[in-house]
């Protein structure tokens, strides 16, 4: 049993390492290659994970070597816009100026309804307002409306936009982080102030408090103690 607690362990932190080591974008959207390596990198640590009879090093031999082989094909698609291609092929436009391109659609084996459904996703029902929509290598749609049905800007109404700045998070969950709050130039007696104004006594009755760069607190109480 403490064999199998072990093995079990080892393999996961090395999955984690290893996806940390290809990047954050292959975690968010993934390519068909990165695709590829994550059914095979849970195969491979499945089997050792499984058999007792496999040792681990043969587990672990085969899970590094694919983690060597995407980071290297990571490095060359970036600098060969050819095998960049071929590997992960290039993005469709499926709509362009409110039709939509039925051989485009086909190549790509996407149905209409699941067009649509990929718009109304977006908040895009009407198919006469979108001026390109175009199918992306991660298989996301990405839809760009006319100039006329594109949300106004501040810019363009003449307003004048506060900027807020990056909120930071100062208590989460009830874990106070302190680098968080000497980076906006508070200490504890102003995060103290800011509870007894609310009623609490303790961070750990805090669920979520961020201060952006102006100085603007957004706070949530945990539940009981609001």
């Amino acid at each position: 049993m403490l064999i199998a607690f072990v093995r079990t362990i080892v393999l996961y932190l090395l999955l984690i390492v290893g996806i940390r080591l290809m990047g954050k974008k292959q975690v968010g959207e993934l390519e068909p290659t990165e695709l590829v390596m994550a059914m095979l990198l849970s195969d491979l640590a499945a089997v050792p994970m499984q058999d007792f009879g496999i040792p681990l090093v043969f587990g672990v031999a085969p899970i590094v070597t694919l983690l060597c082989l995407s980071m290297v094909l990571s490095v060359l698609t970036l600098r060969s816009v050819r095998l960049r291609l071929l590997l992960c092929g290039r993005p469709s436009i499926v709509v362009e100026k409110g039709a939509i391109l039925q051989k485009e659609l086909y190549k790509t084996r996407m149905t209409p309804d699941e067009l649509m459904e990929e718009l109304r996703l977006q908040g895009i029902t009407d198919l006469a307002t979108v001026k390109y929509a175009i199918l992306e290598t991660s298989g996301r749609l990405s839809a760009i409306l006319y100039a006329g049905q594109q949300p106004a800007t501040a810019q363009q109404l003449n307003l004048t936009a506060e900027e807020r700045g990056l909120p930071l998070t100062i208590i989460d969950n009830g874990q106070l982080y302190p680098d968080n709050l000497r980076r906006r130039g508070l200490d504890r007696r102003w995060l103290e102030r800011q509870l007894a104004a609310r009623g609490l006594h303790s961070v750990r009755e805090v669920f979520l408090m961020t201060v952006d760069e102006r100085g603007g607190v957004y706070f949530a109480a945990k539940e009981g103690h609001a």
